[in-house]
């Protein structure tokens, strides 16, 4: 294998994803054939060094991708300190992932997981703007004049965030309101609608980078080689690992 910076290497590994790899080099917690590595350019031989987080040797395993149709009640993260369910608990997989950004406790919906990095950090970041879509139960009918207002946009903990779409789900009843957003922020669409002095009481992400919520709630399903190409093709040029698996 030709030469790999340390931090995509560590990501590709499925312990973490890159971001998170990079403050582990910087902590000084990472060696490489026990000398501790701080430079985030330093590059390793995969065939030939050997790399450790914490004395804990790590090696690349094949990348794997889920999509889970999260219910109420579940962390979205790895572990919990208080022993609650995580989104990792309900998938059945020998390798260790983890999720894609996060969706609230009771927030329901489509959550990706997976252990691979670059993909992760792919759909994370904010400049490739992927696209959400969520289901929303208001506290109260929605007005059309806040429906221009959100599209238009609204300060937000003094910045500027919008909607891309906003609708109704039924004509029938106001209180149900369906978007389209591209930021990931924590609480982004509780915090829009608070705002204009809406109370959410049921969120439910319908859809994250094109992939819908097509199993029941509760259950999971493994991401195809087309729908990966798919997502990577429409936001930065992203090289799939040779060593892949979508049939596990």
């Amino acid at each position: 294998m030709e030469p790999t910076r340390i931090n995509k290497y560590i990501a590709d590994s499925g312990v973490t994803s890159r971001r998170k790899a990079e403050e582990l080099i910087l902590q000084q917690r990472v060696t490489v054939n026990t000398k501790v590595i701080s430079s985030l350019s330093f590059k390793i031989d995969p065939d030939k060094d050997v790399v450790r987080i914490d004395g804990e040797k790590i090696q690349i395993k094949r990348n794997v991708y889920y999509l889970l149709n999260k219910p109420k009640g579940v962390i979205s993260t790895t572990d919990d300190d208080k022993s609650r369910r995580t989104v990792v608990d309900l998938i059945k997989t020998r390798e260790k992932i983890f999720p894609i950004g996060r969706l609230d406790f009771n927030t329901t919906g489509v959550i990706l997981l997976t252990n691979d990095g670059d993909f992760s950090n792919l759909l994370s970041h904010p400049r490739n703007k992927v696209t959400r879509q969520y289901e929303v139960k208001l506290d109260k009918e929605f007005l059309d004049a806040d429906r221009i207002k959100l599209l238009r946009g609204i300060i937000v903990e003094n910045r500027k965030g919008r909607f891309q779409k906003v609708k109704f789900k039924n004509k029938r009843d106001k209180t149900l309101v369906e978007i389209e957003c591209v930021e990931g922020r924590n609480h982004f669409v509780k915090k829009m609608f608070n705002a204009l002095n809406y109370n959410v009481r049921k969120l439910n992400r319908s859809s994250f980078a094109g992939l819908k919520a097509d199993v029941p709630v509760g259950m999971y399903r493994k991401l195809t080689e087309s729908e990966i190409e798919n997502i990577t093709k429409q936001h930065i040029s992203y090289k799939m690992p040779v060593n892949n698996s979508f049939n596990r």
